[in-house]
């Protein structure tokens, strides 16, 4: 049945995804401290960005191997459509920065001006941020919205009963 909960891998991989993805958000707005010594900032927004990385390879390898309900294939079944397109559309955002992100956590020398390529990353990873932003705002209204009709989907994935037969 589509409304059962989904299972617990796959409830902590989206609590990770969640939880890292909205406080590498909130920790890029401290991490322009990098031209400082010391930089908490950039340190924290760093370390919680390759922690969100990390997150998102999981994700991708449960969307090639997990269980059914988590595969990407599922997105392209004509009742997933939307959503799929809403969630590939995130996992594209999200990878972006984690790319980019993982570029200027590698090459990135705190203290020291970016330029040349580094500096057209550093650029293209902080621009993407409203497309993150609004991926957030369109993935928990779409929930909310989801609810407001009778059919709380969030349930699915937050939900502490068992999941399965």
């Amino acid at each position: 049945m589509r409304d059962e909960p989904y299972d617990p891998a796959s409830r902590l991989i989206h609590l990770l995804l969640a939880l890292l993805g909205i406080a590498a958000v909130v920790s890029g707005q401290f991490a322009g401290d990098y031209f400082k010594r010391p930089h908490l900032g950039f340190d924290l927004h760093r370390w919680i960005g390759l922690a969100a990385g990390a997150a998102l390879l999981l994700r991708a390898g449960w969307g090639l191997a997990g269980p059914a309900p988590m595969r990407f294939s599922r997105w392209f079944e004509s009742h997933e459509r939307l959503p799929g397109v809403v969630q590939a559309i995130g996992l594209a955002a999200f990878t972006w920065m984690g790319v980019t992100g993982a570029l200027l956590f590698a090459f990135l020398d705190p203290g020291v001006r970016s330029a040349g390529w580094l500096r057209a990353v550093k650029e293209l990873h902080e621009g993407a941020e409203p497309v993150v932003l609004g991926y957030l705002g369109l993935h928990v209204g779409a929930v909310i919205a989801h609810s407001l009709t009778g059919r709380p989907v969030w349930r699915r994935m937050f939900s502490l009963g068992r999941s399965g037969p």
